[in-house]
Formats: C-alpha cells, sequence, structure tokens
C-alpha cells in the first residue's frame, strides 16, 4: 500500500485544512468548482465534508488550453456548470493533480469569464511538482515524486483510485 491509497483519509486531511484556511482568513459565502473530471469529484467529495449547500461548480478547460498543438484538441468537451454566482464569492478551486500549472492557469481564465471572486482558494489531492508556471495550492493531500516518464491519474468516481501510469 502505498502512502496515496486511502484516498478517504487524504479527503479528510484536506477537509481540516481547509476548515483551518477558512477559520484563519474569516471567509463565508464559500462556492467549490472542481476541474473536470478528478477535481469535480474531489471537489464533490470535499463539499459533502465541510458542509457547504448547494451544487458544486465545474469547469472543462478544454478551451482554454495553451497546448492544443502538442496534445491535440479534445474530442469530448463537456460544458462547464456554474449554478451560482461567483461575484464577490470566496471559491475553492478544486483538482486532482497539480504538475505544470497549466491546467490550474485555464480553470483561473475561465472562471473569471464566469465573473470577479472575491477570492480563489486553490486545493489538489496530488501536488507531483514540476512546475512550468508559479502555481502553489493552498491545500495539498499529498505531494508525490515520480520517476521520469511516470504519471498519476486519479480514476473514478466509484471508487476514487490513484494510479501510476509509465510511458511506453
Amino acid at each position: 500500500m502505498t502512502d496515496f491509497d486511502d484516498i478517504p483519509a487524504i479527503l479528510d486531511e484536506m477537509t481540516e485544512q481547509l476548515r483551518v484556511q477558512i477559520r484563519q482568513t474569516g471567509r463565508t459565502d464559500l462556492a467549490i468548482v472542481g476541474i473536470h473530471s478528478g477535481g469535480v469529484w474531489i471537489a464533490t467529495q470535499l463539499q459533502q465534508r465541510l458542509g457547504l449547500t448547494g451544487a458544486a461548480g465545474s469547469l472543462d478547460i478544454s478551451f482554454y488550453r495553451d497546448d492544443f498543438t502538442r496534445i491535440g484538441m479534445n474530442p469530448v468537451v463537456k460544458p462547464s456548470q456554474m449554478p451560482y454566482s461567483i461575484d464577490d464569492r470566496h471559491i475553492i478551486l478544486v483538482d486532482d493533480v497539480l504538475h505544470t500549472g497549466r491546467t490550474i492557469r485555464a480553470a483561473l481564465n475561465e472562471l473569471f469569464d464566469y465573473g470577479r471572486p472575491a477570492s480563489i482558494l486553490l486545493a489538489v489531492l496530488i501536488d507531483r511538482g514540476g512546475r512550468e508556471l508559479p502555481i502553489a495550492a493552498d491545500v495539498v493531500g499529498r505531494r508525490v515524486t515520480l520517476q521520469p516518464g511516470e504519471h498519476i491519474k486519479l480514476t473514478g468516481p466509484d471508487p476514487l483510485k490513484l494510479v501510476i501510469r509509465r510511458n511506453p
């Protein structure tokens, strides 16, 4: 068993980290938004644990990516869902794996198309390092170091499971 096999325990730790952040900053009027698809799964779990009402928002950042020429167009684009106004709200933005920072940059661009939040707190299940942009998470479930050619992927939503894959 690896350090990140017990996802419910990691989510409990993230929930406590979020509660501390919320308490220290005095933030109210919170909304949670996940990045498709793993971030949405994690956001839904954190929302339940935090007791936030309403539906979690979801972002599909496919059209905001800066690497279409390298990875090609995503053939399955799902619409983003923002069931509330984000203007002047404190947003908890959630993703499954933070690596280069480019996904978060794209998510921030899309999020600001919906309005101007009061603040954005970034929560990630896994921080694997390797940043290409100056982006850091406020709440991290686990930090991992992978070998060259390895990638980590969240599968789910039921059960949630982290899988390490190696490039052929």
